[in-house]
């Protein structure tokens, strides 16, 4: 079963997470809710090995 990643990416922004790891095999469900979250440019990605990314939220100066 696919993560519901709009509800992840909130929980990461709000604190409640330090990070999500997506594998491959979800990535093309992550990367539609990452295109369409309001600030997806604050979501930053770390590759790690095997083809799995960890996004990490790192906030902007002033918000």
């Amino acid at each position: 079963m696919t993560p519901d990643y709009t509800k992840l990416l909130d929980q990461l922004r709000a604190g409640e997470l330090d990070h999500i790891e997506v594998t491959p095999d979800t990535f093309n469900a992550f990367r539609a809710a990452w295109t369409n979250y309001p600030r997806r440019e604050q979501i930053v990605g770390t590759a790690k090995r095997n083809g799995v990314i960890e996004y990490h939220y790192q906030s902007v100066q002033g918000n």
